[in-house]
């Protein structure tokens, strides 16, 4: 298919800058692509849509404060995003500069942390830090890296909001965001109403933000993120498979980590990592229902969607909520794509 089939046009007035003031407070779009439905919601309301005998999965992950700002030694702006800590002094990053950034380039953070650039890896660069270690590093100097579409530096409320009140695992520099919504009270509900959940962790990478540049989306290369599913979380799966539950992804990266460990009928467990590529025409193994955000146009998250929902229906869905003035994206609303089984051509 080509890239253009996934592009929709969106005012910028709907690209959400900040979240709702109060976490959950969202709207939510309830789309059933059988019955060809559409129907507008609140957050508060999903708990009526869950079944007893349907598992909730959620991603763990921790957002790490992986913006980092310095300069050279002539003194030019430069900002490092940590993509993967390494070791104490050795990390990936992204590195963003006015000017062509060369090997041995030595970057100023403060007047106790320097940085070397070692290697350059891919759209990536192996750097080295003179002492301490990044964890300490970003736990000082980083700031929170906001997704580009969010048009404004961080706050010292984005250390609360972009991150999930389950947040576990560190390791993310992007937010499962459809996480976001949930707050403690909505798990007490869930206990109270005896409705089933689990977690599973996914280091959420700046891949997802990269654009699909080739036409054809079939020569898009994915990138890679690291995930882990634990023995407890797969008994559950099996449990709720077995009594004939819905598995609700609450995202699209706890489910791309379950499509991916699903192999040869058996769910894999323990560290992993997966390049799935989930577009239309993929059969799905494990989700049945899926709980997200909006997505961007072009995007392989949208392409999941549309593999999930149906093409023409996501299109429908995508319409529907501009329309009615959904916000969009992170910090935005959340649609329910409610369903059991799926069969798509």
């Amino acid at each position: 298919m080509n890239i253009e089939n996934f592009n929709y046009e969106l005012p910028n007035k709907l690209i959400a800058q900040y979240p709702p003031k109060n976490r959950g407070g969202s709207k939510l779009l309830v789309a059933n692509p059988f019955s060809d439905k559409l129907q507008d919601l609140s957050f508060q309301n999903f708990i009526n849509l869950i079944s007893p005998n349907d598992l909730i999965i959620f991603n763990n992950t921790k957002v790490i404060k992986a913006r980092l700002f310095g300069q050279k030694e002539t003194g030019g702006k430069i900002e490092i995003l940590i993509e993967q800590v390494l070791s104490d002094q050795k990390a990936l990053a992204m590195i963003k500069s006015s000017k062509k950034i060369n090997l041995d380039l030595k970057i100023i953070l403060s007047d106790e942390y320097v940085v070397k650039i070692c290697e350059r890896k891919e759209n990536l660069f192996l750097i080295q830090l003179n002492q301490g270690s990044f964890h300490e590093l970003m736990e000082l100097n980083g700031h929170v890296p906001l997704p580009p579409y969010i048009n404004r530096p961080d706050e010292i409320d984005d250390i609360e909001r972009y991150q999930t009140v389950f947040a576990k695992n560190k390791g993310a520099i992007a937010a499962p965001t459809a996480g976001l919504h949930f707050s403690e009270s909505d798990f007490t509900l869930f206990d109270q109403n005896k409705i089933n959940f689990t977690f599973i962790t996914l280091h959420v990478g700046s891949g997802t933000f990269q654009p699909v540049k080739a036409l054809d989306i079939n020569q898009h290369t994915m990138h890679s993120e690291q995930f882990e599913i634990t023995e407890e979380t797969k008994i559950k799966i099996e449990l709720a498979k077995k009594n004939n539950g819905r598995i609700i992804a609450i995202g699209t990266t706890v489910l791309r980590a379950l499509e991916s460990s699903f192999i040869d009928n058996e769910i894999s467990t323990g560290h992993q990592e997966t390049k799935i590529f989930i577009k239309p025409g993929y059969k799905f193994k494990l989700v049945d229902s899926l709980f997200t955000n909006f997505h961007l146009p072009k995007s392989t998250l949208l392409m999941l969607v549309s593999a999930f929902a149906g093409y023409e229906f996501t299109k429908k869905m995508y319409s529907h909520a501009i329309k009615k003035n959904y916000r969009f994206f992170s910090y935005g609303d959340a649609m329910f794509i409610e369903q059991k089984s799926l069969n798509i051509d």
